[in-house]
């Protein structure tokens, strides 16, 4: 899940872009919607948790770990996701697995798909929800082998997750990659953005 400067799992450069939905009729840029179905086509699957509170919806985000992305912060957030082979397992096993190795969640209540979306590079993120809970503190993510500085030849196991942090709706879709908004704006339309309680006067 690390970005270009790692050679890894880019999210930096997802962020250039807002997404796209591919709902199977178009194909968002791929010409003929079978297209999605050839093994050229970078896939990724992830989690988005979410919760209900007194000041609404709350998704929970991830921040990459290592440098680079150290002291970056608004569009620097994800989803826990991660790519996969999907001639090896189906997206949901993927979604899941990556969200309990990058941190340690196992959820096993109901998830819901929020659809696939097409990032600026390419790549197919499939999305899919569901409610629980889940202490920030409680983190345990993998880790990772780098290159830093780029082509300098020293190596260092960093995070792939520095931090997890819940968000609301709106801080969600500043500090999440551009390339992802549209899976936080598809979790709203299936669950809503319930009334925030109103204080007596």
């Amino acid at each position: 899940m690390l970005g270009p400067k790692y050679g890894r799992r880019p999210i930096g450069r997802d962020s250039k872009k807002s997404s796209a939905a591919f709902d199977g009729r178009n194909g968002f840029g791929f010409g003929n919607p079978r297209n999605v179905d050839r093994p050229m086509i970078k896939r990724s699957a992830g989690v988005l948790l979410f919760r209900r509170c007194s000041r609404g919806v709350e998704v929970l985000l991830v921040h990459p770990g290592g440098p680079f992305w150290q002291r970056r912060n608004l569009g620097s957030w994800s989803i826990p996701k991660g790519e996969y082979d999907f001639e090896k397992e189906s997206a949901l096993e993927a979604a899941k697995r990556e969200l309990q190795e990058e941190t340690g969640i196992v959820v096993s209540g109901e998830f819901f798909e929020l659809g696939a979306f097409v990032q600026p590079s390419g790549k197919l993120v499939s999305a899919w929800a569901t409610e629980s809970d889940f202490d920030p503190s409680h983190l345990r993510s993998n880790a990772c082998r780098i290159e830093w500085p780029p082509h300098s030849g020293h190596f260092s196991d960093v995070p792939e997750i520095d931090r997890v942090q819940w968000f609301s709706v709106d801080e969600a879709l500043t500090k999440i990659v551009k390339g992802q908004v549209g899976i936080v704006q598809a979790l709203v339309q299936k669950v809503g953005e319930p009334k925030r309680e109103q204080s007596a006067d």
